[in-house]
């Protein structure tokens, strides 16, 4: 197996899964943990009430930093029903006439196709570029579409992957480019069917909460770059990165054994073992990565622990109770791995950090804190580049808690720039509303200056 921890370093601030929630938005819920098991604790979340104590501290909170737009969120974390999903079309496997399945069914594309060269990068390393024929049974049926959420016992499809040490990529033909990302989404909830982990075959496609994939856009990754995904498990940021570049090494580390495992899983279920060279798991405490490789790194993504609002709603009573005690540690614990981040990054390098929370306190503040004590620091405006062109799909917001117009610390703020760009640079957050039901997801870039 290509994944190896490059250390046995194990983080061991507090037990899994507390620091670590699953991520909701990277969709392994429902992909990369076994069918059966997924599947249930979907169908659980739907049935069971949320936690009231949870409830009760994002209603104080969040109506305060979000106004009116905190109802109508509210309304859509409170009804599992209508979260709608996303389908990242997997390039390591023979994914023909999927898309087309996925816009019969009223599917469109999330990102503008990008057309280019389907070029490859040369070199052992480099996916093949053999051909790869589809057999009979490799499209998926067009029945097989639900309503969420779907009985995957019928709706599994028989769609052939092929072996992980069987040619992946197509000879492209003369004329014909390849888009970089794919990923379809519906305006309504509907859902493709998860497909189960088969040994030695790759997942076709990947099924995720959308806004998932905007700090990955946001992180520009190239090919040929040094790329750390600093907290990776459960891994779809990490099969995101590799649908947009194939970068010389993308580092993904994880501290947890138990985490780390599934991110294995998940690596393992949509990566070709062409990629053995360029990926790799590592079990670092992510808190001091940054000493440990200072400066070796082009591109570092942290999406970070944090309250995960859809998945803490649904807690148990007195595992709701616990989770908002620990609550308080979480933005310090996040700054802490934002800095280790910045010392991984190269001078001249990119920092993406994230959540998967509305909370201000782990997200804006977070930013501004690094900030005030990262000089070298330069947070980047991601507006007109994600905001503006997705505002069709994601509802953004970039205001401060109460809609504060100005930053918490005016000396961050160039003496030029209006308060408006200053807050677009500290970052992005997509707020669910009905029927664009993304998120929750904060997103910020931030440069290390040469």
């Amino acid at each position: 197996m290509f994944l190896t921890p490059r250390t046995s370093s194990t983080w061991r601030l507090a037990p899994s899964p507390r620091w670590w929630p699953v991520n909701c938005h990277s969709g392994h819920a429902l992909v990369s943990q076994p069918n059966g098991a997924a599947r249930d604790q979907e169908t659980k979340r739907k049935a069971r009430p949320s936690c009231q104590a949870v409830l009760d501290r994002f209603d104080e909170q969040y109506s305060q930093e979000l106004g009116d737009l905190w109802e109508s969120a509210r309304a859509v974390l409170l009804d599992p029903g209508s979260w709608q999903y996303g389908v990242m079309l997997n390039r390591f496997s023979t994914v023909t006439g999927i898309s087309q399945i996925l816009q019969s069914q009223g599917f469109s594309t999330l990102l503008p196709q990008t057309r280019g060269p389907a070029v490859l990068p040369s070199g052992p390393a480099a996916v093949s570029r053999s051909k790869c024929r589809a057999g009979k049974g490799s499209l998926l049926p067009p029945g097989h579409i639900s309503k969420w959420p779907p009985n995957d016992s019928y709706l599994q499809p028989d769609i052939k992957s092929p072996a992980r040490d069987q040619d992946l990529e197509s000879e492209p033909s003369p004329g014909l480019s390849r888009p970089s990302l794919q990923c379809y989404i519906h305006p309504r909830p509907l859902r493709f069917p998860s497909q189960a982990h088969r040994l030695g075959q790759l997942k076709q496609y990947f099924l995720l909460n959308a806004a998932s994939l905007l700090p990955v856009l946001a992180l520009k990754v190239q090919d040929g770059e040094k790329v750390l995904d600093l907290c990776s498990a459960p891994g779809g940021k990490a099969v995101a990165i590799l649908q947009c570049a194939t970068p010389a090494l993308l580092c993904c580390n994880e501290p947890d054994p138990q985490r780390r495992d599934w991110l294995a899983k998940t690596l393992e279920s949509f990566l070709s073992q062409s990629l053995t060279s360029r990926v790799i798991v590592s079990a670092q405490d992510g808190r001091s990565f940054g000493q440990s490789e200072a400066g070796t790194y082009d591109k570092v993504l942290v999406d970070s622990p944090c309250s995960n609002d859809r998945s803490w709603l649904y807690c148990g009573g007195q595992q709701g109770e616990q989770r908002l005690k620990e609550r308080a540690g979480l933005p310090a614990l996040q700054a802490q791995l934002l800095r280790s981040a910045l010392s991984a990054v190269r001078p001249g390098g990119v920092v993406v950090y994230s959540t998967c929370t509305l909370s201000s306190f782990e997200n804006f503040a977070v930013v501004e804190t690094v900030l005030n004590d990262c000089p070298e620091a330069e947070p980047e405006d991601l507006w007109e580049e994600i905001g503006i062109p997705l505002s069709e799909h994601f509802t953004f917001r970039t205001t401060h808690p109460g809609g504060s117009q100005t930053p918490h610390n005016a000396s961050l703020q160039p003496h030029n720039a209006p308060s408006s760009s200053y807050r677009h640079r500290l970052g992005l957050l997509v707020v669910p509303q009905p029927g664009k039901t993304w998120g929750p997801m904060f997103l910020s870039r931030i440069r290390r200056r040469k």
